[in-house]
């Protein structure tokens, strides 16, 4: 049985959330223009918290996380941790997507276009 996080963990992890929410990144932004008016009639939330971490997009009907990664996620151990996140992100049931921040800027719609398709499998 899965251990529960103290209630003040979880009120952390929802205005960090709402921080995130306030300052996104140009990528982030951008897609976000897009995903907020529910393509396909999917529902699409910014800065989801999970249960210690918070994802940049999540789709709850397709279990579908989105991550928009800048230059930082290819340094250091970055790379690390991002599998890591990604294996407890699918272990938990969830599908990972991810997305360099180049090409979010550079065609979004071929983004938009490659989520709505893993939406649908």
């Amino acid at each position: 049985m899965a251990r529960s996080r103290p209630c003040h963990d979880r009120n952390r992890a929802v205005l960090r959330a709402r921080d995130l929410r306030r300052a996104p990144t140009p990528p982030e932004f951008r897609l976000w223009q897009i995903l907020r008016h529910r393509p396909d009639g999917l529902k699409f939330r910014r800065q989801h918290p999970f249960e210690g971490c918070t994802v940049d997009f999540y789709c709850p009907a397709a279990k579908l996380v989105i991550e928009v990664d800048g230059d930082a996620h290819g340094m250091g151990d970055h790379p690390r941790r991002d599998a890591e996140r990604d294996a407890w992100l699918q272990s938990e049931g969830l599908k990972v997507l991810r997305y360099d921040a180049a090409d979010v800027m550079r065609n979004v719609e071929a983004v938009v276009i490659s989520i709505l398709a893993a939406c649908a499998r």
